[in-house]
């Protein structure tokens, strides 16, 4: 029996790195999160920015945004156990291609696994392998954020898509996720960050693609980039996490989408037998994240359980927060 846990954006730039450089310890930024996440076999994230010295902006395309933080901020990811993340995402970039090369190199010195850009198409599109407890795992990555991104066949970038292109979304194909289990992956996660900011509900046409890539073997899909949780459906026996929120950041509060809101995820699996889900409410402060206090709990798995019903999916409260049994 593995136990992971799947947490959204980490974005570890601008007031959280001056908070790190004035001395925040890594494990602070995790308060009382961080014994959740160091008690499971690995947490799977995405990484909402570049770990390196440059400041060479991404200047190509226009962005309001960038993104960066010291290599050292990867310290960060360590002390919340993040064993992997997703670096397709409309972030990765903005410190230029200097930015990702850096943001690779600090990941792989750091054993951080990683998915979702690369030097070129192949590398954007490769399965990050990893181990969390005896499971093994393939991780793939996805966007449709940041067009300007985009790998090439011989230049870097992240693994995009154009949702409504017909042979884009069909990527993963049912072949390379056969290819994967052949190789010995039992538990195949597709992180994807699709969609707009602050948007409560997953778009037809984003649903319909998740949906298609269960079908074609995805186990569980990680969805993040609306900045706010979104609900999670189950689909046979694969499930799928439409969005994430965030977990870690320096960003002002939306006081009615409450972007302050989260959950962390913990999936208990025997392989890639999901058999349950539990969701701990948190509420984000700056450059922290803190397991909410009882008012903002109630409030936050309220919100859930909505979300979750429009799309078919009933939770059930439980001291930790919310709960699905998956199989028995």
């Amino acid at each position: 029996m593995a136990r992971l846990a799947f947490v959204g954006d980490v974005m570890l730039g601008r007031l959280v790195n001056a908070r790190l450089r004035a001395g925040l310890k890594p494990a602070q930024c995790w308060g009382d999160v961080g014994p959740l996440l160091q008690a499971t076999d690995g947490v799977i994230a995405n990484l909402e920015c570049a770990l390196t010295t440059s400041r060479a902006r991404w200047l190509r395309t226009p962005k309001a945004f960038h993104f960066r933080a010291d290599p050292k901020a990867v310290d960060v990811l360590k002390a919340g156990n993040i064993r992997a993340v997703c670096l397709a995402n409309n972030h990765i970039l903005d410190f230029e291609v200097t930015g990702l090369s850096d943001t690779l190199k600090n990941l792989d010195q750091a054993g951080i696994a990683h998915a979702g850009a690369g030097i070129d198409l192949t590398a954007a599109h490769a399965a990050a392998r990893f181990s969390c407890a005896d499971l093994k795992i393939a991780l793939l990555a996805v966007t449709d954020n940041e067009p300007g991104f985009a790998a090439g066949v011989a230049s870097p970038g992240t693994a995009h898509l154009e949702l409504g292109t017909g042979e884009a979304e069909l990527w993963p194909t049912a072949e390379e996720i056969k290819a994967l289990r052949k190789n010995g992956a039992e538990l195949i996660v597709l992180s994807s960050h699709l969609g707009p900011n602050m948007v409560e509900e997953p778009s037809a046409q984003i649903r319909s693609y998740r949906h298609a890539c269960v079908g074609r073997g995805v186990d569980v899909v990680h969805g993040h980039s609306a900045h706010i949780v979104q609900g999670i459906e189950r689909q046979g026996k694969a499930l799928i996490l439409h969005d994430t929120g965030d977990i870690l950041d320096d960003y002002a509060v939306d006081p009615v989408h409450r972007n302050d809101w989260s959950f962390v995820f913990f999936l208990e699996l025997e392989r890639n037998l999901i058999r349950r889900i539990t969701l701990c409410p948190v509420e984000l402060v700056l450059a922290q994240v803190r397991r909410a206090p009882a008012s903002a709990a109630d409030a936050i798995c309220t919100r859930m359980l909505t979300l979750c019903a429009r799309l078919g999916t009933r939770l059930t409260r439980v001291p930790e927060g919310l709960d699905l049994i998956l199989a028995s």
